[in-house]
């Protein structure tokens, strides 16, 4: 019995982190105004024929907080590296100078910021209603238990105080990216 009860808080708690974990992959993703590599993470170029990650066949780095420089491992893959940041529909106009490609990351409009600052918004209230929704199957899980009701109201309790917890951690991601995205 005691091991299925900490199986379910367990998991929970993993369960909970992981949405974190989520979270915190997607906030990446959302620009900030400054250049970083993981602005690029997703592009993907025909490496002989296969599509493959951009990282796998260049050098990613940023010189200064408003260039990105790809330096491709072969120097034949320039025009691959630039096809596939334009079907990644990024946004990038992406030059080369015949050793690396070069994208100059434009800075935000007031508007774009906004725009962003509402992604982040969506992406942390859909960690919310994971993070809620790993506590009601929790709680699902401990109805199932033949446990006394003092021990399943405690346990709820505790389910319920790590659910704050970690919606409260959600909301200090939100602010910190939010206010990230909205300096100038």
């Amino acid at each position: 019995m005691e091991d299925e009860i900490d199986f379910i808080i367990e998991g929970t708690k993993e369960a909970m982190a992981n949405a974190l974990k989520h979270l915190e992959k997607q906030l990446v993703n959302i620009r900030a105004g400054k250049a970083s590599p993981s602005m690029v993470g997703g592009v993907m170029v025909d490496y002989y024929g296969s599509p493959t990650p951009l990282g796998q066949v260049a050098n990613v780095n940023t010189p200064d907080g408003m260039t990105i420089s790809i330096q491709p491992w072969e120097k034949g893959l320039i025009p691959e590296i630039e096809r596939g940041i334009h079907l990644a529909n990024l946004g990038f106009n992406p030059m080369n100078n015949g050793e690396s490609v070069i994208i100059n990351v434009p800075p935000l409009t007031e508007e774009r910021r906004k725009d962003l600052a509402k992604q982040a918004k969506s992406a942390s209230e859909e960690a919310k209603i994971g993070v809620r929704n790993d506590r009601k199957n929790a709680n699902n899980d401990l109805k199932d238990l033949d446990i006394s009701e003092d021990l399943q109201k405690g346990l709820e309790g505790d389910i319920q105080e790590m659910t704050d917890q970690h919606i409260k951690k959600i909301d200090e991601i939100f602010a910190k990216k939010e206010k990230e995205i909205m300096t100038v």
